[in-house]
C-alpha cells in the first residue's frame, strides 16, 4: 500500500503501474461485489437441494458441485465480514477472491456438463470485478487465468469422453469474452477514477478560491455586507463590523442599524440613486453604496461601508494629483519665458550706461527671478517623484555617514549638529535616495531656523513602539498652533525666500516609504519626528 497524498490511497497491483483507486471507493466496490458473491453461492447451494439439480447437474459430479457450492458459500461469507474489518490489505483480498472465484465456477462448470452447461460465463462478472477493484495488467492476468482454466477444464472432459472435441471453438470464444469484459471493465473503472479526481481537484480549487475570497472580503479596509431580500446577513467583514461597534455576526440589517436598514428599503424601492450618506450622531458618518449581486438566479445585495472622512481623502488625493499635474505643465510653460527674462537682464544689467537705479532694478528682477526658478524646480521634482526603491538598511551607521556628508558638503560647523545614535541596531525599509531628501530638507530648515549658534541641533536615533524613530530638536522660536495647522501644506512658509515645498514633499516621500513625518514639541524645543518602519526581522533586501 502506498499513499498518493492525503486523502487518497494508492492500492497497486503487482502486475501494473501506476493504476489505483481512491481508497473509499475501492473498499466500497469490494464490498458490493462480496455481497453479489454471497447471493451467488446461495443461489448455487439452492440449486442443488432444489428438483433443477437432475437436470442441470451431471449424477457423477453430484458431490463435486455440493462441496464446491457449499465452500464458496462459506468463503464468500467469510471474505465478506472481513471486508467490515480490513486487518488484510486491500490487494490480497480482492486477488485472493478473484482467484477462488476461477477455481470453483470452473469446478462448478465442470460438474454441470463442462462448456455447454452455461456456467462459465459467471467467470465474465468476476473479471469485469477485477478490472473496476484491481485494474491494469492485473485484470488481464486473471483473464488469461480463467482461458487457461476453462481449456484445461476442456482438455480433461474431452480425455474422459464427457464432451466432443467440437466444443473448442466454444471455449475460444468463452475466453475472448472473458479479456474483452476485463479490458472494457477496466478502461471504465480508469475513467471512473480520472473523473472523481477531476472533481475533487475542482471541488478543492473552488474550496481555495471561496477561503481566498474571504480572506480578501474579510481584509479589505472598506465594509462589506451582503444580504439577501429579506435583509439577512449572509456575510458581515471586520471593517464593517469595527464600524459599527459589533463583535459577532448579526442576523438581520437591522441589527447592524437601523437607519441602514431603512436606507436599503428606500433603495429597493427606488433604485435610482447608489450612493448615500449613513448620518451617525456623535459618531463619523459613513458613505455607502448599494450593489445588485445575481448568482444562479437568485438576488444578493452588496452594501459597501466607507467612513467619510476617509472617502473625502481619496476624492481630495485624487484632485491633487491632478492639481499637481497641471502646475507642473504650468511650471514648464513659465519657465521658458523665466529664462529669456533672466537672460535680458543679465545682459542689461552689464550696460555701462545704466545709473545706479536702473542697476538695483537688476538686481531686484535676477533675485526674484532666481526665486521663481527655485519654485519651478521644486514643483517639477514633486511632479516627477520616481517610485520607491526601498532596501533594508543599518540606521546607526546609515546616520553617521549622512550626517559626515552632509557637513562636508554644506561646510557646516561640527558643533552645529550632534548626532545620538541608538544602543541597539536598528534596520528600517526606505528608499536611502528618498531619506537623503528628507533628513537635507528637515537639517536645513533647523539650521536655518533653529539658532544652532546659541545650541546644539540634536539628531536623535531611538525606538519607540518597536519602529525606528529619528527626532531632530532645535532651539528655534515656538511654532504657534496656527502655523503648525498648515506646516505641511504646500507653498506654506514664514520665508520670504522660501519655496514653502520643502515640508510637503518631506511627508510626501516619507508616506511613500511607509514611514510618517510630524510635529512635536520636545522640552520646549522644536522637534521633526520621522517614524520608519521596522525591518529587523526581514532577512532578504527588497
Amino acid at each position: 500500500m502506498m499513499s498518493a497524498n492525503k486523502t487518497e490511497t494508492i492500492y497497486p497491483c503487482p502486475f501494473s503501474k501506476g493504476y489505483g483507486i481512491p481508497s473509499k471507493q475501492a473498499w466500497l466496490f469490494l464490498k458490493v461485489f462480496l455481497l453479489y458473491r454471497v447471493i451467488l453461492s446461495s443461489l448455487l447451494v439452492i440449486l442443488y437441494e432444489s428438483q433443477l439439480s437432475q437436470i442441470l447437474i451431471a449424477t457423477n459430479y453430484l458431490q463435486l458441485y455440493n462441496y464446491s457450492s457449499k465452500i464458496y458459500l462459506i468463503l464468500s461469507v467469510i471474505s465478506f465480514f472481513i471486508a467490515f474489518w480490513p486487518t488484510i490489505s486491500y490487494s490480497i483480498q480482492t486477488q485472493s477472491i478473484i482467484f477462488v472465484d476461477i477455481i470453483v465456477i470452473t469446478l462448478i462448470m465442470h460438474s454441470c456438463g463442462g462448456i455447454n452447461s452455461g456456467f462459465g460465463i459467471l467467470l465474465a462478472g468476476s473479471l469485469a470485478a477485477s478490472g473496476l477493484l484491481i485494474g491494469g495488467r492485473c485484470s488481464m492476468v486473471f483473464a488469461a487465468l480463467s482461458t487457461a482454466s476453462i481449456f484445461t477444464e476442456q482438455v480433461y472432459a474431452i480425455r474422459l469422453n464427457e464432451v466432443s472435441i467440437n466444443t473448442y471453438p466454444t471455449a475460444g470464444m468463452l475466453g475472448a469474452t472473458f479479456f474483452i469484459t476485463a479490458f472494457l471493465s477496466y478502461v471504465l473503472a480508469k475513467r471512473s477514477e480520472q473523473s472523481e479526481l477531476l472533481a475533487n481537484k475542482q471541488q478543492q480549487t473552488i474550496f481555495t478560491l471561496e477561503a481566498l475570497n474571504q480572506y480578501i472580503i474579510q481584509h479589505l479596509q472598506s465594509g462589506i455586507i451582503i444580504i439577501n431580500k429579506q435583509e439577512q446577513v449572509l456575510t458581515i467583514n471586520e471593517a464593517a463590523l469595527s464600524l459599527f461597534f459589533q463583535c459577532k455576526t448579526p442576523l438581520k440589517l437591522g441589527d447592524v442599524s437601523n437607519p441602514l436598514a431603512l436606507i436599503f428599503q428606500n433603495w429597493l424601492n427606488s433604485q435610482n440613486q447608489d450612493f448615500f450618506v449613513l448620518q451617525r450622531p456623535k459618531q463619523a458618518n459613513l458613505h455607502l453604496r448599494i450593489n445588485l449581486l445575481i448568482s444562479e438566479n437568485k438576488e444578493f445585495y452588496m452594501i459597501m461601508l466607507e467612513d467619510i472622512s476617509l472617502h473625502n481623502q481619496r476624492l481630495q488625493q485624487g484632485v491633487l494629483a491632478s492639481l499637481g499635474r497641471l502646475t507642473a505643465n504650468i511650471a514648464h510653460e513659465i519657465r521658458n519665458p523665466l529664462s529669456a527674462i533672466t537672460h535680458a537682464t543679465q545682459l542689461l544689467a552689464e550696460n555701462p550706461d545704466l545709473s545706479s537705479q536702473d542697476t538695483r532694478l537688476t538686481e531686484i528682477i535676477l533675485n526674484h527671478s532666481g526665486r521663481v526658478n527655485k519654485i519651478i524646480n521644486d514643483i517639477l521634482k514633486s511632479s516627477k517623484r520616481n517610485p520607491s526603491n526601498r532596501k533594508k538598511v543599518e540606521l546607526n551607521n546609515t546616520l553617521t555617514n549622512y550626517l559626515l556628508d552632509f557637513k562636508l558638503e554644506h561646510g557646516i560647523n561640527n558643533n552645529y549638529l550632534q548626532l545620538k545614535l541608538c544602543e541597539n541596531q536598528l534596520y528600517s525599509l526606505i528608499d536611502v535616495d528618498h531619506f537623503k531628501q528628507i533628513m537635507d530638507n528637515l537639517c536645513q530648515n533647523s539650521l536655518k531656523y533653529g539658532h544652532p549658534e546659541a545650541e546644539t541641533i540634536m539628531i536623535t536615533l531611538s525606538e519607540l513602539s518597536a519602529n525606528p524613530c529619528i527626532d531632530i530638536t532645535d532651539n528655534g522660536d515656538l511654532l504657534t498652533a496656527d502655523i503648525i495647522s498648515h506646516l505641511f501644506e504646500p507653498f506654506f512658509t514664514t520665508s520670504e525666500t522660501g519655496t514653502g515645498l520643502g515640508l510637503y514633499l518631506s511627508r510626501e516621500l516619507a508616506e511613500l516609504n511607509q514611514a510618517s513625518l510630524s510635529y512635536q514639541v520636545n522640552r520646549k524645543k522644536n522637534s521633526f519626528q520621522l517614524k520608519l518602519s521596522n525591518a529587523q526581522n526581514i532577512k532578504i533586501e527588497l
